[in-house]
Protein backbone atom coordinates (compact mmCIF):
# COMPACT_ATOMS: atom_id res chain seq x y z
CA UNK A 1 0.00 0.00 0.00
CA UNK A 2 1.12 3.42 -0.86
CA UNK A 3 1.74 6.09 1.74
CA UNK A 4 -1.47 7.64 2.15
CA UNK A 5 -2.64 11.75 3.38
CA UNK A 6 -5.92 12.54 5.70
CA UNK A 7 -7.04 15.77 5.19
CA UNK A 8 -9.85 17.23 8.15
CA UNK A 9 -12.35 19.46 7.09
CA UNK A 10 -12.77 21.36 10.70
CA UNK A 11 -15.41 23.73 9.99
CA UNK A 12 -17.71 22.31 12.23
CA UNK A 13 -14.93 21.57 14.72
CA UNK A 14 -13.34 18.31 15.95
CA UNK A 15 -13.60 16.00 18.79
CA UNK A 16 -11.93 12.93 19.56
CA UNK A 17 -15.11 10.57 18.89
CA UNK A 18 -15.63 12.84 15.48
CA UNK A 19 -12.06 12.28 14.25
CA UNK A 20 -12.27 8.88 15.06
CA UNK A 21 -15.93 8.51 13.03
CA UNK A 22 -14.19 10.14 10.10
CA UNK A 23 -11.22 7.59 9.81
CA UNK A 24 -13.35 4.98 10.54
CA UNK A 25 -15.94 5.44 7.77
CA UNK A 26 -12.56 5.59 5.41
CA UNK A 27 -12.77 2.00 5.70
CA UNK A 28 -11.17 0.65 8.57
CA UNK A 29 -13.12 -2.23 10.03
CA UNK A 30 -14.76 -1.40 13.48
CA UNK A 31 -14.38 -5.13 14.61
CA UNK A 32 -10.25 -4.72 14.04
CA UNK A 33 -10.44 -1.45 16.31
CA UNK A 34 -12.08 -2.37 19.13
CA UNK A 35 -9.77 -5.64 19.22
CA UNK A 36 -7.13 -3.06 19.65
CA UNK A 37 -8.60 -1.10 21.82
CA UNK A 38 -9.75 -3.98 24.16
CA UNK A 39 -5.99 -4.42 24.33
CA UNK A 40 -5.84 -1.46 26.56
CA UNK A 41 -7.97 -2.81 29.51
CA UNK A 42 -9.76 -0.19 30.14
CA UNK A 43 -13.73 -0.63 32.02
CA UNK A 44 -14.96 1.16 28.31
CA UNK A 45 -17.85 -0.24 25.82
CA UNK A 46 -17.21 0.91 22.58
CA UNK A 47 -20.22 1.17 20.37
CA UNK A 48 -20.36 2.33 16.49
CA UNK A 49 -23.37 3.59 14.52
CA UNK A 50 -24.49 5.61 11.28
CA UNK A 51 -26.21 8.24 12.18
CA UNK A 52 -27.40 11.63 10.66
CA UNK A 53 -26.59 14.55 11.08
CA UNK A 54 -27.89 17.63 9.38
CA UNK A 55 -29.53 15.24 7.20
CA UNK A 56 -26.19 13.83 5.92
CA UNK A 57 -24.94 10.30 7.03
CA UNK A 58 -22.01 9.75 9.72
CA UNK A 59 -20.30 7.53 11.71
CA UNK A 60 -20.34 7.90 15.70
CA UNK A 61 -18.43 6.31 17.90
CA UNK A 62 -19.56 6.11 21.55
CA UNK A 63 -17.19 5.17 24.38
CA UNK A 64 -19.31 4.24 27.61
CA UNK A 65 -17.45 3.76 30.61
CA UNK A 66 -18.51 1.07 32.65
CA UNK A 67 -16.98 2.91 35.99
CA UNK A 68 -19.72 5.39 37.81
CA UNK A 69 -16.82 8.34 38.67
CA UNK A 70 -14.40 10.07 36.67
CA UNK A 71 -10.94 9.04 36.58
CA UNK A 72 -7.79 11.83 36.94
CA UNK A 73 -4.38 10.56 35.29
CA UNK A 74 -1.34 12.14 35.82
CA UNK A 75 1.19 11.83 31.93
CA UNK A 76 2.81 8.88 34.39
CA UNK A 77 -0.33 7.30 34.58
CA UNK A 78 -1.30 7.38 30.81
CA UNK A 79 2.53 6.37 29.94
CA UNK A 80 1.68 3.16 31.76
CA UNK A 81 -1.57 2.47 30.36
CA UNK A 82 -0.33 2.98 26.82
CA UNK A 83 3.09 0.82 27.01
CA UNK A 84 1.03 -1.94 28.51
CA UNK A 85 -0.53 -2.80 25.45
CA UNK A 86 0.59 -4.57 22.55
CA UNK A 87 0.23 -1.86 20.08
CA UNK A 88 2.81 -0.75 17.54
CA UNK A 89 5.67 0.73 18.97
CA UNK A 90 4.84 4.08 16.16
CA UNK A 91 1.35 3.93 17.48
CA UNK A 92 2.55 4.01 21.11
CA UNK A 93 5.20 7.11 20.42
CA UNK A 94 1.94 8.68 18.39
CA UNK A 95 -0.45 8.52 21.37
CA UNK A 96 2.32 9.63 23.91
CA UNK A 97 3.21 12.68 21.91
CA UNK A 98 -0.97 13.47 22.02
CA UNK A 99 -0.44 13.32 25.82
CA UNK A 100 2.19 14.75 26.29
CA UNK A 101 0.99 18.51 24.83
CA UNK A 102 -2.57 17.64 26.63
CA UNK A 103 -0.88 17.39 30.12
CA UNK A 104 1.84 20.70 28.75
CA UNK A 105 -1.45 22.85 28.42
CA UNK A 106 -2.80 22.18 31.41
CA UNK A 107 0.32 22.51 33.03
CA UNK A 108 0.64 25.81 31.93
CA UNK A 109 -2.38 27.11 32.39
CA UNK A 110 -2.52 25.77 36.28
CA UNK A 111 0.32 27.12 36.89
CA UNK A 112 1.97 23.35 37.62
CA UNK A 113 4.67 21.42 37.21
CA UNK A 114 4.33 19.01 33.78
CA UNK A 115 4.73 15.88 36.31
CA UNK A 116 2.04 17.33 38.95
CA UNK A 117 -0.56 18.15 36.16
CA UNK A 118 -3.75 16.03 36.06
CA UNK A 119 -6.23 15.82 33.35
CA UNK A 120 -10.54 15.45 34.31
CA UNK A 121 -12.44 15.24 31.63
CA UNK A 122 -9.55 14.82 28.56
CA UNK A 123 -7.60 11.76 31.28
CA UNK A 124 -10.48 9.63 31.46
CA UNK A 125 -10.97 6.24 29.72
CA UNK A 126 -12.56 7.75 27.03
CA UNK A 127 -10.10 10.48 26.20
CA UNK A 128 -7.70 7.37 25.89
CA UNK A 129 -9.14 5.02 23.80
CA UNK A 130 -9.98 8.49 21.28
CA UNK A 131 -6.09 8.99 21.64
CA UNK A 132 -4.65 5.47 21.15
CA UNK A 133 -7.64 5.24 18.38
CA UNK A 134 -6.72 7.49 16.43
CA UNK A 135 -3.23 6.86 16.38
CA UNK A 136 -3.95 3.15 15.68
CA UNK A 137 -5.95 4.33 12.90
CA UNK A 138 -3.51 6.31 10.98
CA UNK A 139 -1.58 3.80 11.17
CA UNK A 140 -3.66 0.88 9.76
CA UNK A 141 -4.95 3.54 7.10
CA UNK A 142 -0.90 4.37 6.07
CA UNK A 143 -1.39 8.31 6.48
CA UNK A 144 2.02 9.36 6.21
CA UNK A 145 0.56 12.87 6.18
CA UNK A 146 -1.92 14.98 8.32
CA UNK A 147 -3.38 18.25 7.05
CA UNK A 148 -6.37 19.96 8.71
CA UNK A 149 -8.96 23.25 7.78
CA UNK A 150 -8.79 25.96 10.26
CA UNK A 151 -10.65 25.44 13.25
CA UNK A 152 -14.41 26.40 14.10
CA UNK A 153 -13.74 26.53 18.00
CA UNK A 154 -17.30 28.06 18.03
CA UNK A 155 -18.10 30.70 20.78
CA UNK A 156 -20.08 31.21 23.99
CA UNK A 157 -19.85 29.26 27.36
CA UNK A 158 -18.79 25.31 28.45
CA UNK A 159 -19.59 23.65 31.67
CA UNK A 160 -16.28 21.95 33.52
CA UNK A 161 -14.83 20.48 36.07
CA UNK A 162 -13.64 23.92 36.68
CA UNK A 163 -16.75 25.82 36.73
CA UNK A 164 -18.18 27.88 33.55
CA UNK A 165 -15.43 28.62 31.14
CA UNK A 166 -15.72 30.63 27.92
CA UNK A 167 -15.41 29.00 24.30
CA UNK A 168 -12.41 27.83 23.55
CA UNK A 169 -11.77 27.26 27.34
CA UNK A 170 -8.23 27.80 28.26
CA UNK A 171 -6.21 24.52 27.81
CA UNK A 172 -7.62 24.91 24.22
CA UNK A 173 -6.70 28.50 23.58
CA UNK A 174 -3.33 26.98 25.08
CA UNK A 175 -3.00 23.79 22.22
CA UNK A 176 -4.28 25.54 19.49
CA UNK A 177 -2.18 28.73 19.93
CA UNK A 178 -0.36 28.09 16.51
CA UNK A 179 -3.50 27.41 14.72
CA UNK A 180 -5.58 29.31 12.66
CA UNK A 181 -8.32 29.59 14.45
CA UNK A 182 -12.19 30.89 14.16
CA UNK A 183 -15.79 31.13 15.57
CA UNK A 184 -18.72 30.70 13.38
CA UNK A 185 -22.68 30.09 13.33
CA UNK A 186 -23.19 27.78 16.54
CA UNK A 187 -22.90 29.04 20.44
CA UNK A 188 -21.27 26.09 22.10
CA UNK A 189 -17.89 24.51 22.07
CA UNK A 190 -16.98 22.74 18.69
CA UNK A 191 -13.17 21.68 19.64
CA UNK A 192 -12.86 19.54 22.54
CA UNK A 193 -9.47 19.53 24.62
CA UNK A 194 -8.68 15.91 23.17
CA UNK A 195 -9.12 16.96 19.36
CA UNK A 196 -6.98 19.98 19.68
CA UNK A 197 -4.69 17.89 21.20
CA UNK A 198 -4.73 15.49 17.82
CA UNK A 199 -4.82 17.66 15.78
CA UNK A 200 -2.36 20.26 16.79
CA UNK A 201 -0.09 17.35 16.89
CA UNK A 202 -0.19 15.77 14.14
CA UNK A 203 -1.24 18.12 11.23
CA UNK A 204 1.66 19.40 9.40
CA UNK A 205 -0.35 22.22 7.75
CA UNK A 206 -3.68 23.92 8.22
CA UNK A 207 -4.88 25.12 5.01
CA UNK A 208 -8.64 25.73 3.85
CA UNK A 209 -8.71 23.38 1.20
CA UNK A 210 -5.46 21.94 -0.25
CA UNK A 211 -5.01 20.60 -4.44
CA UNK A 212 -5.92 17.25 -3.73
CA UNK A 213 -7.01 14.20 -5.74
CA UNK A 214 -9.28 11.61 -2.88
CA UNK A 215 -10.38 8.29 -2.80
CA UNK A 216 -12.66 8.21 0.24
CA UNK A 217 -14.30 10.63 2.48
CA UNK A 218 -15.33 9.60 6.17
CA UNK A 219 -17.98 11.67 8.07
CA UNK A 220 -17.46 11.29 11.48
CA UNK A 221 -20.69 12.21 13.71
CA UNK A 222 -20.49 14.82 17.17
CA UNK A 223 -22.93 13.48 19.97
CA UNK A 224 -24.80 17.05 19.47
CA UNK A 225 -27.38 18.25 16.52
CA UNK A 226 -27.59 22.30 15.48
CA UNK A 227 -29.88 23.70 13.16
CA UNK A 228 -27.38 25.71 12.15
CA UNK A 229 -25.01 23.26 10.48
CA UNK A 230 -24.22 19.60 10.17
CA UNK A 231 -22.19 18.49 13.08
CA UNK A 232 -19.71 16.18 11.24
CA UNK A 233 -16.32 15.84 10.70
CA UNK A 234 -14.96 15.26 7.02
CA UNK A 235 -11.96 13.36 6.08
CA UNK A 236 -10.47 13.69 2.93
CA UNK A 237 -8.33 10.48 1.99
CA UNK A 238 -5.79 9.88 -1.45
CA UNK A 239 -2.63 8.93 -2.49
CA UNK A 240 0.17 11.01 -0.60
CA UNK A 241 1.53 11.72 -4.44
CA UNK A 242 -1.36 13.74 -5.25
CA UNK A 243 -1.61 15.70 -2.26
CA UNK A 244 -0.21 19.33 -3.55
CA UNK A 245 -1.16 21.62 -0.37
CA UNK A 246 1.35 23.67 -1.25
CA UNK A 247 0.77 24.49 -4.62
CA UNK A 248 -1.31 28.01 -3.98
CA UNK A 249 0.93 30.14 -1.93
CA UNK A 250 1.37 34.09 -1.99
CA UNK A 251 4.26 36.34 -2.48
CA UNK A 252 4.92 38.65 -0.08
CA UNK A 253 7.32 41.89 -1.21
CA UNK A 254 8.77 45.01 -0.04
CA UNK A 255 10.84 47.18 -0.69
CA UNK A 256 13.22 48.90 1.83
CA UNK A 257 15.88 51.52 1.54
CA UNK A 258 16.63 52.48 5.59
CA UNK A 259 17.27 49.38 7.38
CA UNK A 260 20.86 47.72 8.15
CA UNK A 261 21.89 44.99 6.75
CA UNK A 262 22.43 43.71 9.95
CA UNK A 263 18.90 44.09 10.89
CA UNK A 264 17.60 42.51 7.12
CA UNK A 265 19.87 39.88 7.93
CA UNK A 266 18.59 38.44 11.39
CA UNK A 267 15.08 38.79 9.93
CA UNK A 268 15.44 36.30 6.68
CA UNK A 269 16.23 33.56 9.91
CA UNK A 270 12.94 35.18 11.17
CA UNK A 271 10.81 35.20 8.80
CA UNK A 272 11.88 31.54 8.34
CA UNK A 273 10.63 31.23 12.02
CA UNK A 274 7.30 32.78 10.88
CA UNK A 275 6.02 30.12 8.48
CA UNK A 276 7.75 31.48 5.02
CA UNK A 277 8.70 29.11 2.84
CA UNK A 278 11.19 31.00 1.08
CA UNK A 279 12.93 34.48 2.01
CA UNK A 280 15.52 36.30 -0.01
CA UNK A 281 17.20 39.66 -0.29
CA UNK A 282 17.96 41.90 -3.26
CA UNK A 283 19.89 44.84 -4.60
CA UNK A 284 17.06 47.39 -6.19
CA UNK A 285 17.24 51.21 -7.17
CA UNK A 286 14.94 53.24 -5.87
CA UNK A 287 13.05 56.54 -6.59
CA UNK A 288 15.58 59.23 -5.88
CA UNK A 289 18.20 56.51 -7.25
CA UNK A 290 18.58 55.42 -4.12
CA UNK A 291 20.31 51.59 -3.36
CA UNK A 292 17.29 49.62 -1.52
CA UNK A 293 16.80 46.15 -0.89
CA UNK A 294 13.70 43.94 -1.90
CA UNK A 295 12.38 41.55 0.73
CA UNK A 296 10.77 38.45 -1.30
CA UNK A 297 9.00 35.69 1.03
CA UNK A 298 6.99 32.78 -0.43
CA UNK A 299 4.41 32.36 2.37
CA UNK A 300 1.58 29.56 2.33
CA UNK A 301 -2.11 31.33 3.02
CA UNK A 302 -2.40 30.56 6.90
CA UNK A 303 1.14 32.31 7.03
CA UNK A 304 0.54 35.19 5.49
CA UNK A 305 -0.47 37.72 8.08
CA UNK A 306 2.19 36.23 10.69
CA UNK A 307 4.54 37.25 8.22
CA UNK A 308 3.07 40.56 7.59
CA UNK A 309 3.03 41.88 10.53
CA UNK A 310 6.75 40.41 11.52
CA UNK A 311 7.63 42.23 8.63
CA UNK A 312 6.00 45.73 10.13
CA UNK A 313 7.35 44.89 13.79
CA UNK A 314 10.93 43.85 12.85
CA UNK A 315 12.02 45.82 9.82
CA UNK A 316 11.50 49.97 8.47
CA UNK A 317 9.51 48.46 5.76
CA UNK A 318 5.60 50.52 5.67
CA UNK A 319 3.91 48.88 3.33
CA UNK A 320 3.80 44.81 1.37
CA UNK A 321 2.79 44.13 -1.79
CA UNK A 322 1.12 40.35 -1.79
CA UNK A 323 -0.29 38.59 -4.85
CA UNK A 324 -0.84 34.55 -5.38
CA UNK A 325 1.32 32.31 -7.42
CA UNK A 326 1.72 28.66 -8.42
CA UNK A 327 4.62 26.83 -7.26
CA UNK A 328 5.73 22.99 -7.86
CA UNK A 329 7.55 20.95 -5.99
CA UNK A 330 9.59 17.71 -5.84
CA UNK A 331 9.14 14.81 -3.72
CA UNK A 332 11.74 14.92 -0.75
CA UNK A 333 12.92 12.51 1.72
CA UNK A 334 15.49 12.30 4.34
CA UNK A 335 17.81 9.34 4.61
CA UNK A 336 21.07 8.59 6.59
CA UNK A 337 24.30 7.69 5.94
CA UNK A 338 27.57 7.57 7.97
CA UNK A 339 31.05 8.86 6.69
CA UNK A 340 34.55 8.63 8.79
CA UNK A 341 31.79 7.26 11.99
CA UNK A 342 29.61 10.51 11.61
CA UNK A 343 25.65 10.67 10.81
CA UNK A 344 25.10 12.78 7.92
CA UNK A 345 21.08 13.32 6.52
CA UNK A 346 21.31 13.22 2.63
CA UNK A 347 18.22 15.02 1.10
CA UNK A 348 16.62 13.32 -1.57
CA UNK A 349 14.02 14.94 -4.86
CA UNK A 350 11.91 12.77 -6.84
CA UNK A 351 10.18 13.48 -9.58
CA UNK A 352 7.17 11.21 -11.14
CA UNK A 353 9.24 8.50 -8.51
CA UNK A 354 12.62 8.47 -9.84
CA UNK A 355 15.42 10.51 -8.02
CA UNK A 356 16.75 13.09 -9.49
CA UNK A 357 18.30 15.00 -6.99
CA UNK A 358 20.89 13.69 -3.91
CA UNK A 359 22.40 16.65 -1.79
CA UNK A 360 24.23 15.85 1.44
CA UNK A 361 22.95 18.40 4.75
CA UNK A 362 25.60 21.25 4.75
CA UNK A 363 25.58 21.42 8.82
CA UNK A 364 25.98 17.54 8.92
CA UNK A 365 29.00 17.66 6.72
CA UNK A 366 30.49 20.37 8.15
CA UNK A 367 29.89 19.04 11.82
CA UNK A 368 31.91 15.48 10.24
CA UNK A 369 34.67 17.57 8.33
CA UNK A 370 35.98 19.40 11.83
CA UNK A 371 35.56 16.02 13.55
CA UNK A 372 37.18 14.21 11.03
CA UNK A 373 39.45 16.78 10.08
CA UNK A 374 38.87 15.73 6.52
CA UNK A 375 37.97 18.58 3.50
CA UNK A 376 34.62 19.23 3.60
CA UNK A 377 34.29 18.63 -0.42
CA UNK A 378 35.61 15.31 0.44
CA UNK A 379 32.89 14.34 3.57
CA UNK A 380 30.00 15.67 1.23
CA UNK A 381 31.58 13.72 -2.04
CA UNK A 382 31.81 10.91 0.08
CA UNK A 383 27.97 11.14 1.61
CA UNK A 384 26.76 10.97 -1.92
CA UNK A 385 28.94 7.96 -2.80
CA UNK A 386 27.43 5.84 0.22
CA UNK A 387 24.22 6.68 -0.57
CA UNK A 388 24.43 5.34 -3.63
CA UNK A 389 25.60 2.09 -2.26
CA UNK A 390 22.22 2.26 -0.38
CA UNK A 391 20.12 2.62 -2.87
Amino acid sequence: MTMKYVHFDASSGLSGDMILGALLDLGVPPALFKEKMAGLRLPVEIAVRTVRRGGFRALKVDVRVRRGHPVERKFADVERVIGKSRLAPAVKDRALAIFRRLFEAEARVHGRRFSEAHLHEAGADDALVDIVGASFLLEELKAGAVSCSPLNVGSGWVKTSHGVLPVPPPAVAEILRAAPVYSAWVEAELVTPTGASIIATLAGRYTKFPEIVYDRVGCGAGTREFPEIPNVLRAFYGDARAFEPARHVHIIEAAIDDASPQLLAHFLDRALEEGALDATLSPVVMKKNRLGTKLTMLAPVDRMEGLIEAVFRETTSIGVRTYPVERRVLERGTRTVRVGGQKIGVKVAAFAGRTVNVQPEYEDCLKASRKTRRPLKEIAHRAVCEYAKKS
